[in-house]
């Protein structure tokens, strides 16, 4: 071979593409898991509220018998945020927000599209939740509620929408390529 075929065999042959390694794949699947979880967590929780399945909610306490899916939690709140929290509780616009907050949170994750977006209101949700209980029972400041927000973080960044979800296929869509934030 000539030195010149050499030169443009080198620049014309990709390199090759390294397979994934069992800890990467099983990494993959633990995140995953971990959204799959977050998932069923927000839609069971909206579940109960809506129809009062006995859980959290009783029946005569459910949202479509009338009851509110935020007055109980917020107007417990005892923290410094507490006058904000009992004005909120039970009003319209907080049972709204909540409740199709809990739902599309929970279809994003359960998809694995939309991830920045559902991650970044579910953290925002489980902060807000965090700072109705203030200060935390078993801590002074940490409890599972920031937890659960810097998890939802992560799942967004290592983009765990793209195992056993719609995510690869989501972030090929024109309008999510355009618009990155949509991931």
């Amino acid at each position: 071979m000539t030195a010149m075929a050499e030169r443009h065999t080198a620049r014309t042959t990709a390199p090759a593409v390294s397979a994934e390694t069992t800890t990467q794949k099983v990494t993959r699947y633990v995140w995953a898991g971990l959204r799959l979880a977050f998932a069923y967590t927000f839609l069971w929780a909206f579940l109960d509220k809506v129809f009062g399945l006995g859980f959290a909610t009783p029946s005569e306490r459910s949202w479509i018998n009338g009851g509110s899916p935020t007055k109980g939690f917020l107007s417990g709140s005892e923290g410094p945020f507490a006058g904000f929290y009992h004005d909120l509780a039970g009003t319209g616009f907080a049972n709204w927000a909540f409740m199709l907050g809990l739902l599309g949170i929970g279809l994003a994750f359960t998809l694995g599209i939309g991830m920045r977006i559902a991650a970044a209101a579910g953290a925002l949700l489980y902060v807000l939740m965090w700072s109705v209980a203030l200060p935390p029972e078993s801590n002074p400041f940490l409890d599972e509620h920031l937890i659960g927000a810097a998890t939802m973080v992560g799942l967004a960044l290592v983009g765990a929408g793209r195992t056993l979800g719609l995510g690869g296929y989501w972030e090929t869509l024109p309008i999510v390529r355009r618009l990155p934030w949509l991931k």
